[in-house]
């Protein structure tokens, strides 16, 4: 929890509940992402700059609204990169390998929570993270065995490389100075500044894909992320990617039902692997 922000109360078991919902909530919005990235016949680059725009629209008045005092320091520099990494190598992931492959190998973010906490804090994996961690991992080998006989293993490793830069977004409060939403409000902003003019080159602004791209960015990411940040106040930062496991299994479903796009037979092996390994690890925590 972020010990910057005076606004944030101790945690109770009310509180709790509520951290609870809000990532629940986010994890809703989250899942959409997917199909609206497909329908949106842009460079993906172009189609993050302006939803981070529009988001950082969003963020920037709810912010206003709640007299939320922007932080600016190192630590939050760290954040608001992992934001920008995340939904740079999201966009790009998900044009270049399937929406299913993009959001499951996202969602190794725990495993790399596991190890950042590691690797920054020193915090020892028991043996119940490496047994998870092995899981995960053989998942992964799955997604990309079939990417080098489909072509698509430079989504899919960027896709992984999204889920480390996760991993960084979901651990924004657990250093003392740092503030998450102030790492997502700037990291948002740079996004909308140094890419949304790539859209200016596309030719393709009918209304349904100018809707995809604000819902893009007012739903599937500004408004995820109020529910995320506020949520994640109240939540460890591996509950809080447990409880986001929703995403990668409605996201695909959505794809698959309204864009026609499936998981191949090792993608939906690792898949399922990638899932069982990070339940493990939250059941046995538990």
């Amino acid at each position: 929890m972020s010990k910057s922000d005076p606004s944030v109360k101790p945690v109770t078991e009310k509180t709790r509940r509520l951290g609870t919902a809000m990532v629940l909530a986010a994890s809703l919005c989250f899942s959409t992402g997917g199909l609206l990235m497909k329908v949106i016949p842009w460079n993906p680059l172009a189609i993050n700059g302006v939803r981070n725009l529009i988001a950082c629209i969003v963020i920037g008045l709810y912010i206003l609204a709640t007299r939320h005092r922007l932080v600016f320091n190192p630590t939050v520099i760290v954040g608001a990169v992992s934001m920008a990494g995340v939904t740079t190598l999201y966009s790009v992931a998900n044009k270049l390998t399937t929406a299913g492959n993009t959001i499951i190998l996202q969602y190794t973010a725990p495993i790399w929570i596991v190890i950042l906490m590691f690797l920054i804090f020193g915090q020892k994996p028991d043996r119940t993270a490496l047994v998870s961690i092995l899981i995960v991992f053989a998942g992964i080998l799955c997604f990309f065995f079939e990417g080098l006989s489909t072509g698509k293993w430079l989504g899919d490793l960027l896709a992984l490389l999204s889920g480390i830069f996760y991993a960084g977004v979901f651990m924004l409060n657990s250093f003392e100075k740092g503030d998450a939403l102030s790492s997502v409000f700037f990291g948002q902003l740079t996004c909308g500044v140094f890419l949304s003019p790539l859209a200016l080159r596309e030719t393709d602004f009918t209304a349904p894909v100018l809707l995809a791209v604000i819902l893009l960015g007012a739903v599937q990411v500004g408004l995820a992320y109020i529910f995320f940040t506020t949520g994640t106040k109240y939540t460890d930062p591996v509950t809080a990617s447990i409880i986001n496991a929703l995403e990668p299994i409605l996201n695909p479903v959505l794809v698959a039902v309204f864009y026609g796009e499936m998981l191949g037979r090792w993608s939906m092996a690792g898949a399922l692997i990638v899932i069982c390994g990070i339940m493990y690890y939250n059941l046995r925590k538990r």
